[in-house]
Order: structure tokens, then C-alpha cells, then sequence
């Protein structure tokens, strides 16, 4: 009997054992087998993301040890983004190193910083601590590889944590799931000749666990958490998963982008991991129907490179912060400091400019919602904002209409009252509105009161009540048949937008071909013209009416030099639908980017029936 006793009691001890072993197995970090993503309920998910609706444009800083290189090495350039020069040169981590002592942002000033950002109207920050390289940007525990090395004994993370309380700035952290550095770290790659003969890939997520663990409870709290790198295929759903229930855990009202979870297709029972999606360097055309943030860079590169002087011009830059924000999502705009500190003075410039800007128009940008209208308007862009029982809609107006009329098209909502921002102390002269068949029109100034972009504010009574419209004809008899209001037909090509781009692009195959489609209240002549641009001079053909018109495409310098281009006469004899369409000719076809096509009457002309 009692030997009976010690075999129950060692088997007992045996499973307590293993129990014991399994729920050390699922703490140790590694995330074979995840839990599923933690949830929340819809009003928990939104108290967590309304700061950062709210906040609709934020500054990323790539910063590290490739800042030092500056985007060469020996003395060869890289083609390449700054921050992914140790990949596309090949350089081994031994010889890399050499960067560390070269790294001593001796003139970094955090506060300083933080003025930048908050002066261009940045409500939050997103920093760097380590980027593919593995190099840490700050004092960790875990490794060497961090800044402590470098000749820089302070720690960046604190004292821009600090600067961003002192100036009320959210702050976010950049943390990078691959690993070039890292001994265990797999897939791994040729060139790290201080990788381990056995690398073991949950030992190093264990190890990128306990660098967010030191970031997560060292430097207060943090608002986002950026993942990126996440598409090798060793990082999978699970360990995902795994990834953000961990370091929500840590900060729960934190909140974390898509890239946490890995670019396979999800499976059946699988949710989508993150809280935000994060297009790079593009701006969807019709916004993504749920929370996104498109990053970008001012000029080429994230981390420095002192020979990329192929900055956007702040035209550019403002229209894309509009474009984000008319289509629900955020604008993460990029700044790469050098090894010194310092943000380069070109950044700076346009970040100031851009502030000023947003001084007289930021309400257009605050906690507002997508565009009413489905498609992005001819003229620009539409933000919207509740007020009460009414609904301020923002008319960012890009193109100030020459004959002073705007057309809102498809918007039947009674107007209380339109007026430009910003509204003076003084009560302003409120613009004239009235009704038409195809929308609403507003008479406008003559000269637009910002080149870049003016903002109209119009209070309509209760929600937005907006009817599809055909194009038609302006009361002026002119036709306008922008790119985004085009029937393509074809494979390659596309609407595009962002900044300058507006427009039809990726036009590579002569077969394609785009169509408009539009009503005719008063025939006759029309002088038609093009707004193109094009690295190359190329011929097209326009059908309208039963009659072509052979037509050339100049060479404007780049995809991006907006002309706007004189095609010829047309004539349209009746009144009704009427369809111009673009057609390449093969023999002397080259790509183009078309933005929209203009048909202006000649003269005044009698209806025909």
C-alpha cells in the first residue's frame, strides 16, 4: 500500500512538474503557439485611439548609426535609402562596427526637438530605437550593441521622453522585429559574420521581448508602439499574436501598428493584429475604411543621407497631410537627424512653413473625419467635423477656380453658413451659395488666399446628404473630366494621389485606355486641353463626338511636372451624353501621367435639339 502511496505521489509530482514546465514554456517569450489577439469592446478600442484621430499628423525620426555613415561607405554611395545601407552594400557586422566611435550626437538637443514637431502642428512623435541594424538607442541591459558604446553617454530616450511631457507630445517608439546584428536572429544573412553557428530563433524573440520590456517600463508612458520588419517567414501569425497581447500587458492604452502581425493572409479564425494600418510613401485613393497612417519621407531616404537634396517641395507636403486627413487616415512625416543631432535645415524650413499653415488651418485637419463625397473632388479635398445637429465640411481648395465659381457637387444639405478660414475676430462677409442641378456653388474671391491650399468652411444642417452626380457641364460651358472620375480600361495603369500626383499613372501599356463620360446641356466648339506630365515626349489620340484628334504629350521633365498642355478643337453638335475617351498610339506612345482634361467652349453657342 504504501509503495502504491509513493507511486501516486511521484506521479503527481511528475505532472505537477510538467504543468510547471508548460507554463514556463508559454512565459518564456517564445511564440510558437500564441493565444489568440487580445480584444476589446468597440467603445474601449476607440477611448484607446481617439488621441490619435484627433491628432492627424505626427513626426517619425529615423535615427541610428547609419546616421554617421551618412549614406556611403568608403567612399561609395549608396542608390539606396540611408538606414538600409548595411543590407544593400553587404557590409559584415565586424566591419559596421567601425560606426559606433563615429556616433556622438554631441549637439542633440531633445527639447529642441520636440519645438521642431510641435511647431508644425505635430501632435506626436515616433523615434527610431532600433532600426534593422539591431543597434539599440539606448543604455540596454541586454546587449552592447546599444549607445552606451558610442561615445555618447546620455540617453536620447529619456530626455526626449521628458522634452515631450514638458511640451504635451504624445512620444512613440519605432522597434524593428528584424535583426541584421543578432547571433540568433534567423533567416540569417550572409553578410553577419558574428551570427551564431546554431542560432536559435526563440531565444532572440525572447531577447526582443526583454528590449520592449526596458523601453516599455524605463521611460514612462508611451503612446505607439511602430513595429516594422516583420516579413521575413520566420515571424509568423502566432508569434504576432503573441507579440501584442505581451507588450499591450505592459501599456495597455497603448497603441500599436499592423506590422506587429506578419504579411501572410489570415486564416479562418485568425484576427488582423494591430490597431492601425500603415501605408508606406503612398496615400490610398479612397482610404483604407479603417484607422491608417501613411509614413513618409521629405526627401528620398528615412536615415540621413547628405546627398539626397530631392526634397518635396511644401506644396507637396501640406496637400498630403490634407489628402490623409480627407480620407480618414494620419500623416506620419519623416525627419533623418545626422550624427551630430541636428535635424537637417531643409526639414526644418518646410516643417515651418507648414506650421504656419496649420496656425490658420488646423481645425480643417483636428479631429476631423473622411470626405462625405466618395471620390476626391476635382478642386481638392473635404474634411468634416459634427457641430451639434449640424456638420462643418472643410473645402481644401487646391485649385481656385478662375471664373470664381466652386461647385460642391452631389451636396442637397440646407447651408447655414460658408465662410474662408481662418475667421477673424471681426465677423466676416459670408460667401454667396446657391443651388443647382448637379450641387451646390459657391462664389468665390478672385484671388485664392493661400496658393497651397485654401480652406472653405461651409455649416450644413444635420448629416451630410450627398447624391452621385454625372459630370456635366459648368454653368459656364466648360467641361472639367478629372482623372479620378476616368473609366480605365486596361492592367497596368491606375488613379494616383498624393501631393502633386492627382492623377491617372503607371500608364505602360500602349493597350490601355481611359474614358469620360458627361452630360451636354450646351453644344458647340470646345478648345480642349490636358493637364500631363511626362519624362518623354509620347502621341495619344482623343475620340469625342465621332471625331479624333491626333495629340502630342511633351516632355515636362518628370512624372511629377504637372503642364497643362493645348490639344486642339473639338465640337460637340448635341445635347445629352456625350463620351471622350484617351487612347495611346503605339508607334510613338510613352507613358504619362494625366491629371485631367479641360474642354472650354469658344464662344457663346445656341442649344441644338
Amino acid at each position: 500500500m504504501k509503495l502504491l502511496k509513493y507511486r501516486l505521489w511521484g506521479s503527481c509530482c511528475l505532472f505537477a512538474l510538467a504543468w510547471l514546465y508548460a507554463l514556463a514554456t508559454h512565459a518564456a517569450e517564445d511564440a510558437t503557439s500564441a493565444p489568440e489577439v487580445a480584444t476589446e469592446s468597440t467603445g474601449q478600442h476607440d477611448t484607446r485611439m481617439s488621441w490619435w484621430r484627433e491628432a492627424r499628423f505626427g513626426m517619425f525620426i529615423h535615427w541610428g548609426l547609419y546616421s554617421a555613415a551618412a549614406g556611403a561607405w568608403d567612399g561609395k554611395p549608396t542608390s539606396g535609402a540611408g538606414e538600409w545601407l548595411m543590407n544593400d552594400l553587404q557590409i559584415p557586422d565586424s566591419k559596421y562596427a567601425k560606426l559606433v566611435p563615429l556616433f556622438d550626437p554631441e549637439k542633440f538637443d531633445a527639447t529642441e526637438w520636440v519645438r521642431i514637431a510641435k511647431g508644425a502642428g505635430m501632435k506626436y512623435i515616433v523615434l527610431t530605437t532600433k532600426h534593422h541594424d539591431g543597434f539599440a538607442l539606448y543604455p540596454s541591459a541586454l546587449t552592447g550593441w546599444c549607445i552606451k558604446a558610442t561615445p555618447f553617454k546620455r540617453d536620447p530616450l529619456k530626455e526626449l521622453a521628458a522634452a515631450c511631457r514638458e511640451q504635451g507630445v504624445k512620444l512613440g517608439f519605432y522597434h524593428s522585429i528584424m535583426d541584421w546584428h543578432h547571433p540568433d536572429y534567423l533567416p540569417r544573412k550572409p553578410w553577419n559574420d558574428l551570427a551564431s553557428s546554431s542560432p536559435d530563433f526563440s531565444r532572440y524573440v525572447g531577447f526582443l521581448k526583454g528590449e520592449l520590456k526596458e523601453l516599455l517600463t524605463g521611460y514612462g508612458p508611451i503612446s505607439v508602439l511602430w513595429f516594422d520588419g516583420q516579413w521575413e517567414n520566420t515571424w509568423t501569425y502566432e508569434r504576432g499574436a503573441d507579440l501584442y497581447n505581451y507588450v499591450r500587458a505592459l501599456q495597455p492604452d497603448m497603441i500599436i501598428n499592423n506590422r506587429v502581425g506578419t504579411e501572410q493572409p489570415l486564416l479562418a479564425g485568425q484576427h488582423a493584429v494591430g490597431d492601425y494600418k500603415t501605408p508606406e510613401q503612398t496615400i490610398p485613393p479612397t482610404g483604407l475604411g479603417t484607422d491608417w497612417e501613411t509614413c513618409m519621407t521629405m526627401n528620398n531616404t528615412w536615415g540621413f543621407k547628405a546627398n539626397d537634396h530631392d526634397w518635396k517641395s511644401v506644396e507637396v507636403l501640406v496637400r498630403n497631410l490634407v489628402d490623409c486627413a480627407s480620407k480618414g487616415g494620419n500623416y506620419l512625416l519623416n525627419v533623418g537627424p545626422t550624427a551630430e543631432g541636428l535635424i537637417p535645415d531643409a526639414s526644418i524650413e518646410r516643417l515651418q512653413q507648414i506650421g504656419h499653415w496649420m496656425q490658420l488651418n488646423g481645425e480643417a485637419i483636428y479631429g476631423t473625419a473622411a470626405s462625405p463625397f466618395a471620390k476626391p473632388l476635382a478642386w481638392g479635398r473635404c474634411t468634416q467635423k459634427s457641430s451639434g445637429k449640424d456638420t462643418l465640411l472643410y473645402l481644401h481648395v487646391f485649385n481656385w477656380p478662375a471664373d470664381g465659381e466652386l461647385l460642391v457637387p452631389g451636396l442637397k444639405n440646407r447651408v447655414e453658413s460658408a465662410q474662408l478660414l481662418p475667421i477673424p475676430a471681426q465677423a466676416q462677409s459670408l460667401l454667396p451659395v446657391e443651388t443647382a442641378d448637379d450641387g451646390l456653388v459657391l462664389t468665390l474671391p478672385k484671388n485664392a488666399p493661400d496658393p497651397i491650399s485654401s480652406t472653405i468652411l461651409v455649416r450644413i444642417a444635420g448629416p451630410p446628404d450627398v447624391q452621385p452626380v454625372a459630370l456635366q457641364q459648368r454653368r459656364n460651358g466648360s467641361v472639367l473630366l478629372p482623372a479620378n472620375e476616368a473609366n480605365l480600361h486596361g492592367h497596368t495603369f491606375k488613379y494616383e494621389s498624393g501631393g502633386a500626383l492627382d492623377n491617372i499613372g503607371y500608364w505602360t501599356t500602349p493597350e490601355d485606355w481611359a474614358e469620360w463620360e458627361f452630360q451636354v446641356k450646351r453644344p458647340g466648339k470646345f478648345a480642349v486641353s490636358a493637364v500631363i506630365a511626362a519624362p518623354a515626349s509620347g502621341a495619344f489620340e482623343l475620340s469625342l463626338a465621332g471625331q479624333t484628334l491626333r495629340c502630342a504629350a511633351p516632355n515636362t521633365g518628370s512624372y511629377t511636372a504637372f503642364k497643362s498642355v493645348p490639344l486642339g478643337i473639338m465640337e460637340v453638335r448635341n445635347i445629352g451624353k456625350a463620351i471622350l475617351a484617351v487612347r495611346p498610339i503605339e508607334n510613338g506612345w510613352q507613358p504619362m501621367n494625366l491629371k485631367s482634361i479641360q474642354l472650354t467652349p469658344l464662344a457663346t453657342t445656341t442649344r441644338s435639339l
